[in-house]
């Protein structure tokens, strides 16, 4: 009972402030609308209850994605932004975009000199004093925030409302074009590039393009081979901190994903949802050349080179490619000299598995 007590108290504080700040963006918006309430004007403490009581009598606005009810036609629209993941409010100072006026206006505080309220850690100022707050949760390492279910913390309730979908399958937001639904409005909106197709970052090394500069980036670490994140107990390098973060829970024995299955337990909710399709037998990734399917998109992404005759993986130390980093990995090895592969029966090494497999048949028979 208590896990369900702490998440609905969690949503439904979220949702009170949701609509409080649907009211005041009606006010905004709509020229000053909140008016027509007629009533007198009342202290902070006793209005916020009131002003709750008032749009909940009258919302017969119905979204028909989630269910949910809003006030208005305008709030709905406001509302639907979440599942179409629409941002129709650009910022005049850089890319950045919002699904409303008042996210925008907040925004632009951050371009203009006004930052009164400065770290006490650090030289870092922020425009409004909720942002400080929440910064200052980084240096001092406060995670009150705990999820009952594994034990997990955060320093913020809604990473915490976030975290615990993946306990209860929750996928609010949905993809108006297909049907798929997600757990965070950052994954609909990646989701709906695929659709549009749009890619608008370009590798400079080999012309390859992305629909995120955070994938570029991590492509570019191919080429570059940098891996700046290390493993403080065994000393294993990673391109990302994510990466990172998974290793060592190798070290930890921290695997609080449980396939219902088989009871197999995963580090991670990716691993354990590659691993469920053992047992579903599905295979959501299609070949665009041909009829063929895959598990996993990394296998997909391997055998439509074989279509494509792309080759990303280019050898350092001369102008071989390769379609695959296994392979380069091995190629590699020529120039090296590197002999990973050693004989459990003598002191003979080899560059390849196989090589070394046909030496051991000589000591077996």
């Amino acid at each position: 009972m208590l896990k369900v007590t702490l998440k609905d108290k969690l949503i439904e504080e979220n949702e009170d402030n949701e609509e409080l700040s649907e009211v005041e963006h009606f006010k905004v918006e709509g020229k000053n609308h909140f008016k027509t309430f007629g009533e007198k004007p009342l202290k902070c403490c006793q209005s916020k209850q009131l002003i709750l009581r008032k749009t909940r009598a009258n919302k017969s606005f119905t979204c028909t994605q989630c269910g949910k009810r809003l006030t208005s036609k305008f709030n709905l629209d406001v509302h639907m932004r979440l599942h179409t993941g629409e941002k129709p409010y650009k910022c005049s100072h850089c890319d950045k975009r919002f699904k409303r006026s008042d996210h925008l206006k907040r925004h632009e505080i951050n371009h203009s000199e006004k930052k009164p309220y400065k770290c006490s850690h650090c030289d870092k100022r922020f425009s409004r004093s909720d942002r400080l707050k929440k910064h200052e949760i980084k240096h001092s390492g406060e995670k009150p925030f705990i999820c009952v279910q594994c034990g997990k913390s955060f320093s913020q309730s809604a990473k915490l409302m976030h975290h615990m979908n993946i306990h209860t399958g929750e996928k609010p937001f949905t993809c108006v074009q297909c049907g798929k639904s997600f757990s965070k409005s950052s994954k609909l909106k990646h989701h709906m590039n695929i659709h549009t197709g749009e890619k608008l970052y370009s590798c400079g090394q080999c012309g390859k393009t992305f629909l995120w500069a955070t994938n570029l980036t991590t492509h570019l670490k191919v080429h570059t081979k940098e891996k700046p994140h290390s493993c403080y107990l065994c000393g294993k390098s990673f391109s990302l901190l994510q990466s990172l973060k998974l290793h060592q829970k190798i070290h930890t024995g921290v695997r609080e994903y449980v396939c219902f299955g088989c009871e197999k337990t995963y580090t991670s909710a990716k691993c354990l949802k590659k691993h469920q399709r053992i047992h579903t037998g599905e295979k959501p990734y299609k070949c665009s050349h041909c009829d063929k399917r895959f598990n996993v998109s990394s296998s997909l992404k391997s055998h439509e080179r074989i279509h494509t005759g792309e080759k990303p993986y280019k050898c350092s130390h001369c102008d071989k490619t390769f379609s695959q980093s296994a392979n380069l990995k091995k190629h590699e090895r020529i120039h090296t000299g590197e002999k990973p592969f050693k004989c459990s029966h003598c002191d003979k090494r080899f560059n390849h598995s196989v090589s070394l497999k046909k030496h051991e048949s000589i000591h077996t028979g």
